[in-house]
């Protein structure tokens, strides 16, 4: 087990999710609550798995092979799109399912998501896999996952100060 490709997985599955949701019929309300509710708690829930574990990693990889300005921003940009994809599912959840304002909020959260998730995977992901062990992936994996199974219920959306998380996980 490798924990980038589990988030490769993560991401192949918020991407699926998307793509159902869009062939929802707008007026069955009851599907589009259901598909969105899994896809909106597995988004927060998939950002605070990667804030609790692998953005610490990654600043801890970037430190040792000396490119401590790239994954700080990298990981600054990670948190800031973490944020916008709260922002639109919260946008979401104010309105009626289905509306027009709700599907703003949906679309909203999509377009960080896709943005968020190309940058890491041709940065994070990839400089992780160049500077780290398999061993040490796996280890991560590990406790990603297990993360993951805890909260399946989900998380709390909360935003998170970019620089503060920084400072905090340097």
């Amino acid at each position: 087990m490798d924990i980038t490709q589990l988030i490769l997985d993560d991401h192949h599955e918020q991407r699926r999710l998307f793509a159902i949701l869009e062939q929802v019929d707008p007026a069955d309300q009851d599907t589009l609550r259901a598909v969105w509710g899994r896809l909106a708690t597995f988004l927060e829930l998939h950002a605070a798995a990667e804030e609790e574990i692998f953005y610490p990693e990654l600043l801890r990889v970037g430190t040792s092979a000396r490119r401590t300005g790239q994954v700080e921003g990298e990981t600054l940009d990670a948190i800031g799109d973490h944020n916008d994809i709260r922002d639109g599912i919260l946008e979401a959840s104010r309105h009626e399912v289905g509306s027009d304002s709700w599907w703003s909020g949906v679309t909203a959260a999509r377009k960080a998501n896709d943005e968020h998730m190309g940058e890491e995977e041709h940065e994070g992901l990839a400089d992780f896999r160049r500077y780290v062990d398999l061993d040490t992936r796996h280890r991560i994996a590990l406790t990603f996952v297990a993360y993951e199974a805890a909260n399946v219920a989900g998380v709390p959306i909360e935003d998170k100060d970019p620089d503060t998380y920084i400072k905090d996980n340097s």
